[in-house]
């Protein structure tokens, strides 16, 4: 036996201390008698009916010594130990999305939480618990914890991701635990099936819960039209669903359609829209009920709506040509005027000026700028102009830039790259950082970034009408790869899967991007860069706030959960632990102070028996 408090003991100095006071004390007490003879025959009748009387001063005194004792030995709190009789335990737990589903209110993972919950309480006292999180990735939680207590207490705190994850780095944990100890009794909490285990106590939670789901909706117009698309599946069983279509944040549905499911196979749909062109959201969800809520419904944003813009074109060129391509790619309002009628009037509030054989003075600030053919430099624009090159016939072949750099992939995104030839071009150097599409000689001809205002930039350092690019099938592409750069979306898809990184485009004079999970955690994203990475790792709807010069623009992305993690059964093939197990066990403990007080109580009230007895008692 050992003491966690051995200075508790030192109470016991009480009981020589109750001697001596019971040495000191006075035991004669005065009584009004009626009468001399009266007291006399009592007293007689007492010490002839009465013997014990004289011992009850005595006893009072051994039974507070007693509880000087026993509160003392509380106070130090004993611990008993108890040879061989607790082991250490490792339990591992499935974190995956899977562990999502439900049955009856009551989560898988919640349920595998109770199982381990029983395990740790049932267990003896003594015990160690080591506990190993497995989700997107392999975390210990706690290791060789003797508290069951807060060994449950921290396994409440726990809640499933949404991601896939597997058990390699669980696995490799437990292995190394065994190693150390051979007698470490290992439980896997999981809802998937394993075909072989060794070493390992396997609890699956699965109870063939019924899941539906929703897969690659897609939205599309036609004639102004709206239409919906998409595949919806069974899991667990054939069944027929009710696939709904809400517009615009709405409770009522708009379209819906009853479809007939077979076990795991996929069967098509599509929901007519009608005229809501121009929405902002829409939700696709299943109607009825089933264990996983969370893929029984995909929400999709229109991240159009907001991409309108005014182009002002100043040139006293034929502009056929970036006119077309603007109006083919570009959702825009296109003004056109002359250097003569620029320069006499103020012209602002556009969101691209355009400047086709002329550049300006002074550049505008308020809006993205495209140079084609720059005639001199312009302050704040972030290049200079050195002259005109003119190759030697046929001219100069542009060179597409090789790098692998994700800017320069989005510039040249979808474009053939056969040979683009301009009879002459200007040569330029450049002073800010920009990204160079095509280049002739190490002389870039084609490049983007953003001026000193903070705005997109993109250069065309040649005349169109000089070069046989608006002839190529790669005009087209190209522009709209620069229109993309030069107004680009906050991102460039709505519908995500967890665990998918968001690219985030950092928009001319973003001072700041909050990111907020369907959990209500917030972020602040990096705005040092044109682009931003963010991971989803819930399922649900992210908003993304930009703060562009103290003006509030938010996105919505949708998150879904993998569709690995839909199965209601999942089969694995194995979770083995190699080597030969030991019945090694633990010492165990009895550290429960429940009889000391129940001794304790019953001193007590023999005590006040006896006081009661002692003061009370006819003489």
């Amino acid at each position: 036996m050992s003491f966690l408090y051995p200075l508790g003991l030192l109470g016991l100095i009480a009981i020589p201390v109750l001697i001596i006071i019971y040495i000191i004390k006075n035991k004669y007490t005065e009584q009004v008698i009626s009468a001399t003879y009266l007291w006399t025959l009592s007293e007689k009748f007492l010490k002839r009916k009465n013997p014990i009387n004289r011992l009850t001063g005595i006893i009072s005194l051994i039974l507070q010594m007693l509880a000087v004792i026993f509160i003392s030995f509380a106070i130090a709190h004993p611990v008993f130990v108890l040879p061989g009789a607790a082991n250490d335990f490792l339990f591992i737990i499935d974190g995956s999305g899977s562990m999502n589903i439900a049955s009856n209110g009551k989560t898988r993972f919640d349920a595998g939480k109770d199982e381990i919950v029983s395990l740790i309480k049932d267990s003896a006292d003594g015990s160690t618990y080591t506990l190993i999180f497995a989700a997107e990735e392999t975390e210990v939680i706690y290791e060789n914890l003797d508290d069951k207590e807060r060994a449950v207490n921290f396994l409440k705190e726990l809640s499933p991701s949404f991601l896939a994850s597997g058990f390699t780095d669980a696995i490799s944990a437990a292995q190394n635990y065994f190693n150390e100890n051979s007698g470490v009794k290992t439980v896997l909490v999981t809802d998937k099936d394993y075909e072989n285990y060794e070493n390992v106590t396997l609890i699956k939670v699965s109870a063939g819960e019924q899941n539906y789901a929703l897969s690659e909706v897609t939205p599309s117009l036609s004639g102004g039209k709206l239409s919906v698309s998409g595949t919806a599946y069974s899991y667990e069983s054939d069944a027929t669903v009710t696939v709904e279509l809400f517009v615009n944040g709405s409770d009522s549905a708009v379209a819906s359609q009853q479809v007939e499911l077979k076990k795991l196979e996929g069967s098509q749909f599509t929901l007519d829209g009608g005229d809501n062109a121009d929405y902002r959201s829409l939700r696709v969800a299943i109607k009825e009920g089933d264990g996983l809520s969370l893929d029984n419904e995909v929400v999709l944003h229109n991240i159009k709506t907001d991409n309108s813009y005014k182009t002002l074109i100043i040139s006293e060129n034929q502009t056929f040509f970036i006119k077309t391509a603007l109006k083919a790619v570009g959702n825009t309002q296109i003004d056109e005027v002359t250097p003569e009628k620029y320069e006499l009037a103020d012209y602002s509030g556009y969101g691209l000026y355009v400047y086709d054989g002329y550049s300006p003075v002074i550049m505008p600030s308020d809006g993205a700028v495209w140079f084609i053919n720059p005639t001199v430099s312009t302050e704040k624009s972030g290049f200079s102009v050195q002259g005109v090159v003119e190759p030697e016939a046929p001219g100069a072949v542009f060179v597409y830039n090789p790098s692998s750099a994700t800017r320069v992939k989005n510039l040249l995104r979808g474009v053939v790259k056969d040979d683009i030839t301009a009879f002459k071009y200007v040569k330029c150097g450049l002073y800010r950082n920009f990204t160079t599409a095509l280049s002739h000689g190490g002389n870039p001809v084609v490049f983007a970034g953003t001026n000193g205002y903070g705005n997109r930039e993109m250069v065309f350092a040649f005349d169109i009408s000089d070069s046989d690019l608006a002839m190529s099938v790669n005009f087209t592409t190209l522009v709209y790869n620069l229109l993309s750069y030069t107004f680009p979306s906050i991102v460039d898809e709505t519908v995500y899967y967890c665990g998918d990184t968001v690219l985030v485009n950092v928009l001319a004079n973003c001072n700041s991007i909050k990111a907020e999970a369907p959990s209500g955690k917030t972020e602040y994203l990096d705005v040092s860069n044109e682009i931003c990475e963010y991971t989803l790792k819930e399922a649900g709807v992210y908003t993304f706030t930009l703060i562009i010069s103290n003006v509030s623009r938010t996105v919505n992305v949708f998150s879904q959960l993998p569709e690995a993690e839909r199965f209601t059964t999942v089969s694995e093939q194995s979770f083995v632990i190699s080597g030969e197990a030991s019945e090694q066990k633990r010492d165990g403990k009895y550290e429960d102070l429940l009889i000391l007080f129940i001794i304790l109580a019953v001193i007590f009230i023999a005590d006040w028996m006896v006081y009661c007895y002692e003061q009370y008692q006819l003489r």
